[in-house]
C-alpha cells in the first residue's frame, strides 16, 4: 500500500472520527437545554453544529498537545500506527453510542493511539510525561467540574433566595440559550483539535510538513466534519446525560452549561485536552448535589465512571489488535 494511500486513509479516518465524535458528543452541548425544554431539539442541534464549527477554528494548542505529547518523536510512528489507533477509537465510539453509554471520545482516541504505538514500537516510543499530563487533565477535569458546579449552584441559590422559583426558572430558561451556545462553542474548541493533532502528526511523520503547526485546510476539514456529525444528533446519550443523572429544571441546566463551558474553555486556553462529556456529567452531578445529594442518581453516575475507567485500556487493546491485523494484511506493502 503506497505511502500516499496510507496518508489519505489517516485523513479520512480522522475525519470519520470527528464526524462520529460530533453525533456521539452532541449530547454534551444540548442535553441540558433539551431536557429542560429551553430550546427545541432541532434548533439546538443546528445551533450546536454551527458553534462547534466556529469553536473548532479558533485555536490549535490542544492539537499540538495531542500531536506532540503522546509519542517521543513523530519519526517513531507511521501512518499504519495512526490508522490502527483511529480504528480502535472509532469502534469503541460506535459501540458505546449504540448502547447509549456516555463514554469519552477523547479517552478513546488517546487509548487507541497508545495501544498501537505500544505494539508497533514498544513502551520506549511513548512520551510518559506527556501522556501523564494528558491523562491528568482528563481525570481532573470532571472532578473540577463537579466541585465548581456545586459552588456555582450554591451561589445562584444564595443570589436568588428571595425570588419565587417560577421567576428564577423563567429567567434561567432564557439565559440557558446563551449558556448552551457557550457550551457548544467550547466543545468545538477542544474536541475537534484532537483529530487535527492526529492528522498533523501524520503529515510530519511523512515529511509533508516540518513542524506540528496545524495547516488551515486541516482545521477547516476537522471543523466541518464535527459540525456535520453534530447535525445528526445523539438521542440515546442525550437521554442518559440530560435526564438520568439528575432531574433538572432550567436553573440547574443554566448552571451546568455555564460551568461546563468555563471549565472546557479554560482547558483549551491551557492547551489541555479534556473530555467534554466527562465535564458535562461532572457539572450535572455537582449542580444536583448542591440541590440535594440524594437527588443525584448515583447508580447512573457509577456506571459512567466504570465506562470512563474502561475506555483507555479497552481502546488501547483495540488499537494494538488493529495494528496487528492491518500489518498482517498489508505488511508487505509498507
Amino acid at each position: 500500500m503506497p505511502e500516499m494511500s496510507l496518508l489519505i486513509m489517516v485523513v479520512l479516518l480522522a475525519l470519520a472520527f470527528d464526524f462520529i465524535n460530533g453525533f456521539h458528543d452532541t449530547a454534551n452541548a444540548i442535553a441540558t437545554c433539551v431536557s429542560t425544554r429551553a430550546i427545541r431539539p432541532g434548533v439546538a442541534i443546528i445551533g450546536t453544529a454551527v458553534l462547534n464549527f466556529v469553536g473548532a477554528m479558533i485555536s490549535t494548542g490542544v492539537a499540538k498537545t495531542i500531536g506532540g505529547d503522546i509519542v517521543m518523536s513523530p519519526d517513531l510512528v507511521n501512518e499504519m500506527v495512526i490508522i490502527s489507533g483511529l480504528v480502535g477509537a472509532i469502534i469503541w465510539n460506535l459501540l458505546t453510542w449504540w448502547f447509549g453509554m456516555p463514554s469519552s471520545s477523547s479517552h478513546a482516541l488517546i487509548g487507541g493511539i497508545i495501544g498501537s504505538v505500544l505494539v508497533s514500537a514498544g513502551a520506549a516510543a511513548l512520551n510518559g510525561w506527556g501522556i501523564m499530563k494528558i491523562v491528568l487533565s482528563l481525570v481532573l477535569s470532571p472532578v473540577t467540574a463537579m466541585l465548581v458546579g456545586f459552588l456555582v449552584m450554591k451561589l445562584i441559590f444564595a443570589l436568588c433566595h428571595s425570588y419565587k422559583p417560577a421567576a428564577v426558572n423563567l429567567t434561567a430558561n432564557r439565559l440557558q440559550i446563551i449558556s448552551a451556545a457557550l457550551m457548544a462553542f467550547s466543545h468545538g474548541s477542544n474536541d475537534a483539535q484532537k483529530s487535527m493533532g492526529i492528522i498533523t502528526l501524520a503529515l510530519v511523520s511523512c515529511g509533508f510538513i516540518e513542524t506540528l503547526e496545524v495547516p488551515d485546510i486541516v482545521k477547516l476539514l476537522c471543523a466541518a466534519a464535527m459540525a456535520l456529525g453534530t447535525s445528526v444528533g445523539g438521542w440515546k446519550i442525550i437521554r442518559t446525560v440530560g435526564g438520568k443523572i439528575f432531574k433538572m429544571h432550567p436553573v440547574h441546566g443554566f448552571a451546568a452549561d455555564l460551568n461546563s463551558a468555563i471549565v472546557i474553555l479554560s482547558a483549551t486556553l491551557l492547551h489541555l485536552p479534556v473530555s467534554t462529556r466527562h465535564v458535562v456529567s461532572g457539572s450535572i452531578m455537582g449542580v444536583g448535589s448542591a440541590q440535594r445529594v440524594k437527588a443525584v442518581h448515583w447508580d447512573v453516575a457509577r456506571s459512567m465512571v466504570v465506562a470512563w475507567v474502561m475506555t483507555i485500556p479497552c481502546t488501547a487493546i483495540m488499537g494494538g489488535i488493529a495494528y496487528l491485523v492491518l500489518t498482517a494484511t498489508f505488511g508487505g506493502a509498507l
